[in-house]
């Protein structure tokens, strides 16, 4: 018999309990990873309360883990005890469908969540396909390198998917758990960056990340100010914004992406498109591959997230911390601590 502690999830709404769960024999192709470190995002949240309508109970939460392989299915590959490794949003797909095979596992349409009906990272174990067991790069700072496996694929992404130049004029509306990532890699990677945020406290340190220039999000004027000048504009905020007024900042053939998880519709005027010829798109996570890469990008030129770090112990108060939209900028949760 095999057991995996944490902290779970039973219901919506409720404070986190620590349970034991029987998980039984590690499948052929399974990796388990003890935990040292597991990041705390805003989609845990979500996934707690079944915003999104998709969990199911009891579930341990987490998806940002940071550990190492302590025990190897008969069938994986590429992997070795004591390795160091994260584990993402995703802990399997089937590996066989024309999305796993062409490269965009992330896609796979029976892909199984980390957290939300899986065995998540606020734990002492957690087990997950080798190919999303994803090896960690040396000089990895592994304290802070959770947040990069969820939110640094994210904004990373459309860098990869869309060749994003490094001379491109990238805009950044919200500088908080994403956002601030999203600076920082863009930044690393040569572009002219523009800061959209609501928070005028926060413009220094949007420069501080990396940020060449700042603007009131809510301020009309001064978006319109900037209109026709971005090719990239990465929105990672998840309320509503003048939509009309964002389309407006982008220069001809550019493209405003989403990662903020935006609950209501977001009008798109077709004539802003057509006569520009600009694109609207959005992305989740990531591929292994992509993963990887992020991960070696990240190394090599010290992209860290802004980290706070809880013991895994208080898990409850690291949420309750998020919650109330006092993280900066992201939480980190370290085991045995």
């Amino acid at each position: 018999m095999s057991k995996i502690q944490g902290w779970a999830s039973i219901a919506p709404h409720q404070p986190l309990e620590q349970k034991t769960f029987d998980v039984g024999a590690l499948g052929a192709e399974e990796v388990e990873v003890s935990v040292e470190y597991c990041g705390v995002c805003h989609s845990d949240l979500s996934l707690i309360n079944n915003e999104w309508g998709i969990s199911k109970y009891p579930f341990i939460p987490g998806h940002e883990v940071i550990g190492r392989v302590v025990a190897l299915g008969e069938q994986t590959k590429g992997l070795v005890i004591g390795q160091r490794v994260g584990i993402g949003w995703t802990a399997a797909t089937c590996m066989h469908c024309q999305q796993c095979l062409s490269g965009d596992n992330h896609l796979c349409a029976s892909l199984i969540p980390t957290a939300g009906g899986h065995l998540g990272g606020f734990a002492d174990k957690v087990r997950a396909h080798w190919a999303w067991t994803v090896p960690l790069p040396d000089g990895i700072d592994r304290a802070s390198a959770g947040p990069l496996l969820c939110g640094g694929i994210t904004v990373l992404k459309p860098f990869l998917a869309y060749n994003i130049s490094p001379t491109a004029r990238v805009g950044v509306v919200g500088i908080g758990g994403l956002g601030h990532m999203a600076i920082k890699f863009a930044a690393a990677w040569g572009c002219d960056i523009t800061a959209f945020t609501s928070t005028a406290s926060k413009a220094d340190e949007a420069r501080g990340f990396g940020a060449h220039h700042v603007v009131a999000s809510r301020d009309p004027d001064a978006i319109n100010a900037i209109a026709g000048t971005l090719d990239l504009l990465l929105v990672t905020v998840n309320a509503n914004m003048d939509w009309n007024a964002l389309l407006g900042t982008l220069a001809p053939k550019g493209r405003m992406h989403v990662v903020g998880a935006v609950l209501e519709p977001i009008p798109v005027p077709a004539f802003t498109l057509i006569l520009g010829q600009r694109d609207v798109s959005g992305s989740p996570s990531g591929s292994p591959v992509d993963i990887a890469r992020m991960l070696r990008f990240a190394a090599r030129h010290d992209v860290r997230p802004e980290i706070e770090m809880f013991p895994m112990s208080k898990a409850n108060e690291a949420l309750a911390h998020l919650e109330a939209g006092k993280a900066r900028y992201r939480v980190v949760l370290e085991a045995n601590a």
